[in-house]
């Protein structure tokens, strides 16, 4: 089973293999989390969820994704 965490990082760096975006992130206690919401990284790099406020970047940037 992968370690959780709890949801208390405010930026935190995904890979293109973790796309399609969403926070709360498979990682995070869901118990504590608000409802999934998925975040468009793809194009800009950066996404800001808009119940915590966590900034996700994608790592490489935008031409890092996935084809």
């Amino acid at each position: 089973m992968p370690e959780q965490t709890v949801n208390k990082a405010r930026h935190i760096e995904v890979t293109a293999a973790e796309l399609p975006l969403h926070c709360p992130t498979p990682s995070m206690l869901l118990w504590n989390a608000h409802p999934r919401v998925f975040l468009p990284i793809e194009k800009t790099g950066e996404a800001l969820c808009p119940y915590c406020g966590t900034r996700y970047t994608l790592k490489g940037g935008p031409a890092a994704r996935a084809h």
